[in-house]
């Protein structure tokens, strides 16, 4: 098993880093009571359980309970293996972090918030100083702390991979709300004037047969997979882990579920996870 405890300067992007351990499989626990942390590490070290990969999010609130509370941790944490991520950040950008926010630092106590920082900066320099990875965050994208967490935590799984959704939905029903890219392919044949393809879907073959009659569906296919193969990269390399894609038409029930087939089709050998997903397929 893999224990994380991530921790370091309020406001250096401690929760950011948990997310992002979380996608890549961690299972997180955030700002356990100091008290609750050495039951944590033991239950997650026990044979019995079933999580492989582990970080667990310790801000100084669960710490400040007295000058010798990070000498506790340190000691409870001694029975397990693990390893420390201290994120530390500028004294400045912290101030100005906690300005644009409007949160109040947890060691302020009613006093300036530098005089906070400084205050935490002190109490923490134990933790910071037996750290396996610390990361200073004062200039990072999140893309670039997500590409340093990739680097340290992912175990060699390929990030760049990435859940690429494609789904058909009909016009008259609204867009998806949760749309990367929309493709609109009511210019193609419509299947809904002929009666006999009026009640099938475009699951049948039928039904694909006529929107794809002319070539003009299998050269939208071409150009959308060509945009597709150019914008996917660019979309890992930022960090994106799952992508919408949304092909659409009227009602949802022939042209838009049959390109939406045909897409996933085409990406079926791809590096990325590929699901395919008709919203409005069984609307009359």
């Amino acid at each position: 098993m893999r224990f994380v405890v991530v921790t370091g300067m309020s406001g250096s992007g401690k929760t950011q880093a948990l997310k992002m351990l979380e996608d890549m499989g961690y299972f997180c626990v955030d700002n356990l009571p100091l008290e609750l942390i050495g039951k944590f590490a033991e239950l997650a070290a026990a044979p019995a359980q079933e999580y492989s990969k582990v970080a667990l999010g310790l801000d100084v609130r669960s710490l400040y309970k007295g000058r010798e509370s990070v000498g506790r941790f340190l000691e409870i944490m001694k029975a397990y293996p693990h390893e420390i991520l201290f994120l530390d950040c500028s004294q400045q950008q912290l101030v100005r972090r906690y300005k644009y926010s409007r949160r109040l630092h947890p060691l302020a106590q009613g006093d300036r918030i530098e005089d906070g920082i400084t205050r935490e900066r002190a109490y923490l320099m134990p933790l910071r100083n037996t750290a396996d990875y610390v990361i200073d965050t004062s200039d990072l994208l999140t893309r670039q702390l997500r590409e340093e967490m990739s680097r340290l935590f992912s175990e060699g799984v390929d990030q760049s991979s990435l859940f690429l959704s494609i789904l058909s939905f009909g016009y008259k029903y609204g867009i998806p709300s949760d749309a990367d890219l929309v493709f609109d392919v009511r210019f193609l044949p419509n299947p809904f004037y002929v009666d006999e393809l009026k009640h099938k879907t475009g699951n049948d073959p039928e039904v694909q047969q006529y929107v794809c009659q002319g070539g003009e569906a299998d050269t939208f296919l071409k150009k959308i997979t060509d945009l597709l193969e150019f914008l996917i990269p660019k979309y890992c390399a930022e960090g994106k882990r799952q992508l919408m894609i949304c092909v659409g038409c009227t009602g949802g029930k022939h042209r838009s579920v049959t390109m939406a087939n045909k897409i996933a089709e085409a990406f079926v050998k791809s590096p990325w996870t590929v699901s395919v997903l008709h919203r409005d397929i069984a609307r009359q």
